[in-house]
């Protein structure tokens, strides 16, 4: 048996909705987490707030937030995949369907840069980002979609031989320059090194990394709980209402490169979209998260 056109396109589809429609399992045992321990009384029930609000999208079938952002896809193709169809297509027609049938409507936040014309279809829509897992018969698709409290106040810089002080004192700023205007608690994605396109997919697959995971890497790890110590210390706060809250977590990945050195900051907001999905050469669709 081989991986379908419409495998994919249905799963495609349907991780975005999920993604719309409900948050992942392990952000809200981190929200619930956050909440336990926050000091300030409005941050606590900010939190609370968010925590209900969730489990009521997912009941009702709404959207947790109305912005829907723009489709932004993960796929990881396993070597011993078999194919039957156009699977690129497929992730395509997956969003024009989605924009057609789903309830309520989402709005039309795919934007030209160079006009400002909103609409459902764009050039490079949907974004993809393709990898290879070696020895897998499987397809391993992640849905992470980005709207403006998660896009806006991403950043990378280059540096030449950076020091460990060097590096988190940006992250720091970085995080300082967002305030609360990308919708907190958030995750924080950094990666360090590499190319300039490289550095800025780790900061993006880490965001989505499960809370409560450890670094494999002790130096990161160790880098991880101090800026989540750090960022919390600027008491911001859930949705800026003050707080101990900030960043549910620091997430951080590094690839070795040259001297020179990217640095790449980028944020996904307190519902930390994504939806998850592995679908094998059998036809069967194992939904992750």
């Amino acid at each position: 048996m081989a991986v379908t056109y419409q495998a994919m396109k249905d799963t495609a589809r349907t991780l975005y909705e999920r993604a719309l429609k409900r948050i992942p399992e392990n952000s809200h045992h981190a929200l619930a987490r956050a909440a336990a321990t926050e000091r300030s009384e409005t941050g606590r029930n900010t939190l609370n707030f968010m925590i209900a609000s969730a489990r009521q999208a997912e009941t009702r079938g709404t959207f947790v937030c109305s912005d829907a952002g723009f489709p932004v896809y993960f796929v990881k193709i396993g070597t011993r995949v078999r194919f039957d169809g156009d699977i690129k297509q497929a992730i395509t027609d997956a969003f024009a369907d989605l924009v057609d049938t789903i309830q309520p409507p989402i709005l039309k936040f795919v934007t030209n840069p160079l006009t400002g014309e909103r609409s459902y279809r764009g050039k490079d829509m949907p974004h993809v980002t393709w990898d290879l897992l070696s020895g897998a018969d499987h397809i391993d698709i992640t849905c992470s979609p980005k709207a403006l409290g998660s896009g806006r106040w991403a950043a990378l810089e280059i540096f030449s031989y950076p020091t460990l002080e060097e590096i988190e004192r940006y992250v720091l700023e970085v995080s300082i320059r967002a305030g609360s205007q990308h919708c907190p608690p958030v995750v924080i994605g950094v990666g360090i090194g590499g190319s300039f396109d490289h550095a800025a997919k780790l900061a993006k697959l880490q965001t989505l990394r499960p809370f409560g995971s450890t670094n494999s890497e002790p130096i990161l790890a160790a880098m991880e709980e101090r800026l989540t110590r750090a960022v919390n210390a600027t008491g911001f706060g859930p949705m800026g209402t003050g707080g101990d809250t900030t960043a549910l977590g620091v997430h951080i990945d590094y690839a070795a490169g040259h001297g020179f050195t990217p640095v790449a900051v980028c944020f996904n907001c307190w519902i930390n979209r994504r939806s998850r999905a592995l679908i094998h050469n059998s036809g069967r669709v194992d939904w992750i998260e």
